[in-house]
C-alpha cells in the first residue's frame, strides 16, 4: 500500500483521490476550497484545506512521507508550478503534475516532474478513437510513436490460436493480456491461447502499426 498525496481537488483531481482511496491506499487531498475539501473528505483518507504554494503548510503536512504526489491545479499555471517545486523539494519521491499546455510540462519537467499528464487532451484522443473505430475500445499513448489499445476480437480471429492469428508478424504489435468474459483476465497469454467470441485483447505497439488494427 502507498500514501499519495493529491493537491488540487477539481474534477480531475478528486477522481484520481478517490480511485486511489477505493483502490486501497493512503490518500491525503488538499485543496484551498473549504467546501471542495469537506465534499471529499469521507472518500479519501485525509482531506485538508490548504494553499499549496505554502511551503511551510505542506512542510508541516509531512507530505515528505508520501511516495507519490500528484498536482492536479486547475487553471492556475503558476500555483501549479510552485506546489510542484515545493513537493519535489520537500522529498516526495514521484511526481506526476497536470498540464494545460506544451510549454506549462515543459517548466515541470524542468522543475523535477517525474510524469506530466494532460488529461484533457488525452480523454479527447481517447474518445475520437471510441467513436471512429468501432473495434476499438480503449486507448491510451505511452509516448509519442506508442500506445496501448484494448481491442475487441476480429471475426478472423475467434476460435483461433495468437500462433494462427500471427498478430506479431501481421500486425507488428504484442498482446499483454485477453480479457475474457466473465472479467476473467490472462495477463501472460502464449501462443497456444485461444481467442474466443467477446473476447477483448490488450496490444502494445508502434502507432502506425496499430493502424491497422483500426482499418480492420
Amino acid at each position: 500500500m502507498k500514501q499519495y498525496i493529491v493537491i488540487g481537488c477539481g474534477r480531475f483531481g478528486s477522481s484520481v483521490a478517490k480511485t486511489l482511496y477505493k483502490m486501497g491506499h493512503d490518500v491525503l487531498a488538499i485543496d484551498g476550497n473549504e467546501d471542495i475539501v469537506q465534499n471529499i473528505s469521507e472518500e479519501v483518507t485525509h482531506a485538508v484545506q490548504a494553499d499549496a504554494t505554502d511551503e511551510h503548510a505542506l512542510r508541516s503536512l509531512g507530505i515528505r512521507n508520501f511516495d507519490v504526489a500528484v498536482i492536479t491545479i486547475g487553471s492556475d499555471i503558476q500555483s501549479s508550478i510552485m506546489a510542484t517545486l515545493i513537493v519535489k523539494e520537500l522529498g516526495v519521491k514521484y511526481v506526476v503534475a497536470k498540464a494545460q499546455n506544451e510549454m506549462h510540462a515543459k517548466v515541470l519537467y524542468k522543475i523535477g516532474a517525474d510524469r506530466v499528464v494532460f488529461p484533457e487532451r488525452d480523454m479527447g484522443m481517447r474518445v475520437a478513437h471510441n467513436l471512429v473505430y468501432t473495434n476499438i475500445l480503449d486507448y491510451i499513448e505511452l509516448a509519442p510513436e506508442y500506445s496501448i489499445m484494448e481491442v475487441t476480437a476480429l471475426e478472423d480471429w475467434i476460435g483461433k490460436s495468437l500462433l494462427e492469428i500471427n498478430i506479431r508478424s501481421k500486425y507488428g504489435i504484442n498482446v499483454m493480456a485477453i480479457k475474457h468474459e466473465g472479467d476473467r483476465i490472462n495477463v501472460s497469454p502464449t501462443a497456444k491461447d485461444i481467442i474466443n467470441k467477446d473476447d477483448v485483447l490488450v496490444v502494445i505497439g508502434h502507432n502506425n502499426d496499430l493502424k491497422k488494427l483500426e482499418r480492420e
